[in-house]
């Protein structure tokens, strides 16, 4: 048996998880929260195992609500804004419901959380993120971009470079292309410095698919492993120095 408690400021939002949720006897809801603040209240009084967590609320954000908690319940993340998946699954969120999500959605989800069953209920919420991110990692192996009404996950040792896409970013792997919500530099800042290198206000390149340098005469080409040439900018050359032997 699950204790549950449901977050979100739209009563059809909790009234849709509370219909789901029908189907999971072992799921006891014990209370429902429409603002952080009386989450917040209700996670510390019932210290839930699971609850269902929306982001954008009036006066507090769910992530600011889990920077409240003592104690973390296991989380799934349901909300309608699809920019914040990359920031849930840094703080181990199982699962992040894109709403409108269907029935068959929100039993994948459901699946992981019952899986992470404890005996004693609380505990650092993980599952998902296990294989997301390494145990020790500060960087991310996969993320997640937007692919129509679906999240869709990128395995970043497979991403070639990542280029801007007007106030959004592309990454290009050897199969597909994936337009992120986040900018260049957002991603520049959750990706491991050793494996991408930003080398143009731009461009992002995977050090892995590096074949040769090319230089010019005040900075580099970078010739990619899939034959794409990638220019360094005049301010970024100094980087390029600091792997040059």
């Amino acid at each position: 048996m699950q204790k549950v408690i449901i977050i979100d400021d739209e009563e059809a939002g909790r009234k849709l998880i509370r219909q789901y949720l029908s189907e999971y006897p072992d799921q006891i809801v014990l209370g429902e929260a429409n603002n952080g603040v009386d989450a917040i209240r209700l996670i510390r009084e019932f210290k839930p195992d699971l609850i269902f967590l929306d982001i954008q609320m009036p006066g507090m954000t769910g992530f600011e609500v889990l920077t409240h908690l003592d104690e973390m319940p296991k989380v799934i993340f349901s909300t309608a804004y699809d920019q914040y998946a990359m920031q849930a699954f840094e703080v181990h969120a199982l699962d992040y419901l894109l709403k409108p999500y269907t029935r068959e959605r929100f039993q994948k989800a459901m699946q992981r959380a019952t899986q992470q069953e404890t005996s004693n209920g609380l505990q650092p919420v993980q599952g998902l993120t296990e294989s997301l991110l390494q145990a020790g990692k500060t960087f991310p192996e996969v993320i997640l971009v937007q692919m129509g009404q679906k999240l869709v996950k990128v395995a970043l040792n497979e991403v070639i470079r990542i280029e801007a896409e007007g106030d959004y970013s592309t990454l290009i792997t050897a199969q597909q292309r994936y337009l992120s919500n986040y900018g260049v530099g957002a991603l520049e800042q959750k990706l491991n410095p050793k494996k991408f290198m930003r080398i143009h206000r731009s461009s992002i390149i995977n050090l892995d698919f590096v074949k040769e340098l090319r230089k010019q005469i005040s900075s580099y080409d970078v010739l990619m492993q899939n034959g794409e040439v990638v220019r360094v900018s005049r301010g970024y050359a100094e980087r390029i120095k600091e792997i040059t032997y």
